[in-house]
């Protein structure tokens, strides 16, 4: 703190109160703790970037830290938190991609308000501890957690050129923050901490010069009005934290759920986030909050929890649940936290406590799987990002929660899912749920079931219905345990699965690492669909999962849309005949936009830039295909009837004034 301040005899008066009178500093209120803040000025050069959900919702290549509290030697929390990460260079590299993500996420940066008026509203931050895995030492810092947005328009102020790129702006800060001071031969030993601390001290007194040297010129450089309205930020920084008696957490949670509760006030409640980081943030904090009379609170947080937060891995599923037949898959994983997380004790507390989080009365079924969507796909987020958005829409729709799953089961593991295919057409209910279950989670996550829309009816699926409902559907059949088994097993959480794209999507990725999931024919020996060839297996798609949940519907569905072709005019009208042009306009715009970026992926690749060869054959092409464009736009223009009304409204101008 000292190190950040401004002045940090203003701070040290905030802190002395004398006793009898009101304390200086800021206190908040929020459940289970109350903290207390000091309002000041700092440093830029002293702010770290935090962890945010916004960021770690996504499937990001660095994977977020591992974050846990901090207590004292008589078990009370301090007003910090310790970041775990592997070594020093996934803490450069998260840090630069927190930047960088936090810019591409603001469309509409603050970098001209902040030239203009300086940052006026005060970051949160912390004091943080981080620690590093391979047993390097510890650094002590600030770290931000509300103003993050601010910190990157200010750094890319500090970065050359009129609009940086987000690489840049984050090579700008870390070069600052991740500085270290040399020591000289024969002086003592510091701490790793104090000779970063150092090294961002000289790279400050380096701004501050070069401050000054520009407002002693007649007219202030460019550069010393941007470090003038950059270095100096208003914080509010906590210093504090008081647990109360009736909180529910462990004194390691306190503080730092006592943040995010403030976080939330205002990006959950007020200014939003966008929908998947507000989920990561309820879901997350409701779940911390789950309490079970009987069973140990230690083994509760340390166990089912920390594997549904990411504090312990898949492989870690026997020993968690201690039942050494479970697989240690991420998928089983699913099935378990599922499971848990559905049962009547448990979902309602979370139901609850994510409705105080939102700040809301109500909660349907459907928006607690939304909840579970992050949760459920942290360990393939990554992996599958084509598929991504996609799989959480789903779950926003529904999910795996049926009422079936919501019921009375449980797991039953297995080395091959299609071992359990027997036992559920045998009565096994367990066995039907946990196939439903990891069945449901695969083909949701590979984009086989998708949320229920009405424009795909007739092109991907043959009717609509929430996910839910199809999984349902496909638990209740044959065909469809057969479907969900299949599923299940070939699911892979660090390949993408072919059946998630079209053809044309393919043909710009590498097929050579995906997986495929084969449609059903019930008469084959091994229940699986051969292709016109007979050799091959024939790929499973969303019309037939949809079809195989609800045969009957999908029939009368099909028979009542060919009635409605039969029924339709043989000729169609005038305005039949336009729409139907410009859907085929839309489409051939839509096709070349898709052959561009094919083009541009295949010209990134080894190969293509390991030669000369023009991604567009030559400058010359090139040329000829943006004329063609041009020309395109230009009849478009000329026909457009708006641009053809104000034509004339120009010529009665002219008319009035001759």
């Amino acid at each position: 703190m000292a190190r950040a301040v401004i002045a940090p005899e203003a701070a040290a008066a905030q802190l002395r109160s004398p006793k009898g009178q009101a304390s200086a500093l800021i206190e908040e209120h929020v459940e289970g703790a109350t903290l207390r803040s000091l309002h000041t000025r700092v440093w830029l050069t002293e702010l770290f970037p935090g962890h945010q959900p916004r960021t770690s919702q996504g499937a990001l290549p660095v994977d977020d830290p591992e974050v846990h509290g901090d207590v004292d030697e008589q078990g009370r929390p301090y007003a910090r938190v310790v970041y775990r990460y592997r070594d020093r260079e996934h803490l450069e590299a998260h840090l630069a991609q927190t930047i960088e993500q936090t810019r591409h996420a603001n469309p509409n940066p603050y970098d001209r308000s902040i030239l203009a008026r300086r940052i006026t509203r005060a970051v949160i931050a912390h004091p943080c501890r981080l620690e590093f895995a391979d047993g390097s030492e510890h650094i002590d810092v600030l770290a931000v957690r509300d103003g993050i947005t601010r910190l990157t328009s200010a750094w890319a102020l500090l970065t050359e050129g009129e609009a940086p790129y987000a690489d840049d702006i984050a090579a700008t800060a870390l070069e600052v923050l991740s500085a270290e001071k040399l020591q000289r031969r024969g002086a003592a030993e510091k701490a790793l901490s104090q000779r970063m601390a150092l090294g961002r001290q000289e790279a400050l007194h380096g701004f501050l010069a070069e401050f000054q040297r520009g407002v002693n010129e007649a007219q202030p450089t460019d550069r010393s009005v941007r470090l003038g309205q950059t270095l100096v930020v208003p914080a509010q920084v906590t210093v504090g934290v008081h647990r109360h008696g009736s909180a529910g957490l462990s004194a390691e949670e306190v503080f730092d759920d006592a943040v995010r509760s403030i976080l939330a006030s205002i990006h959950v409640e007020f200014r939003h986030w966008e929908a998947a980081a507000q989920n990561v943030e309820v879901g997350t904090r409701a779940i911390s909050r789950v309490r079970l009379p009987g069973l140990p609170q230690n083994n509760l947080l340390d166990g089912i929890i920390g594997l549904a937060l990411g504090r312990r891995k898949p492989a870690e599923l026997p020993d968690v649940f201690h039942d050494e037949s479970i697989p240690g898959t991420p998928l089983w994983r699913a099935v378990y936290l599922v499971h848990f997380l559905t049962r009547t004790e448990v979902f309602d507390q979370v139901k609850k406590f994510a409705k105080d989080i939102k700040g809301t009365s109500k909660m349907k079924t459907a928006g607690y799987a939304e909840l579970l969507g992050p949760v459920i796909d942290l360990p393939w987020r990554g992996y599958k990002a084509g598929s991504l958005q996609q799989a959480r829409n789903a779950w926003a729709n529904g999910g795996v929660l049926t009422k079936a799953v919501t019921g009375d089961w449980r797991p039953v593991p297995t080395a091959d899912f299609t071992e359990l295919v027997k036992q559920a057409l045998n009565g096994n209910n367990s066995a039907r749920q946990t196939l439903a279950v990891a069945g449901g989670v695969a083909l949701i996550a590979d984009k086989l079931i998708t949320r229920n829309v009405g424009s795909a009816v007739g092109k991907t699926v043959p009717f609509r219905a929430n996910t839910d409902q199809i999984v349902a559907g496909l638990a209740d059949s044959e065909e469809g345990l057969w479907t969900l088994a299949f599923a299940a097993r070939a699911f892979d959480a660090e390949r993408e699965c072919l059946n998630s794209f079209t053809d044309t999507q393919l043909l710009a990725r590498n097929t050579a690492t995906m997986y495929s999931i084969p449609a059903v024919d019930l008469t084959a020996e091994d229940k699986v669909r051969k292709d016109a060839g007979g050799a091959a297996a024939e790929a499973l798609d969303q019309w037939r999962v949809v079809t195989v949940s609800d045969p009957d519907r999908a029939r009368e569905e099909q028979d009542e849309r060919n009635q409605q072709k039969e029924d339709a005019p043989s000729e169609r009208s005038v305005t039949a005949q336009l729409a139907a042009e410009r859907r085929a306009l839309r489409q051939a715009v839509a096709d070349a936009r898709q052959a561009v970026k094919r083009l541009m992926s295949l010209a990134d690749a080894p190969e293509a830039r390991a030669t000369t060869a023009h991604p567009f054959g030559s400058h010359d092409e090139l040329d000829r295909i943006i004329q063609e464009v041009r020309k395109l736009a230009g009849e478009i223009l000329v026909h457009h009837p708006q641009a053809a009304d104000h034509d004339d409204e120009e010529h009665e101008e002219e008319d009035d004034i001759d």
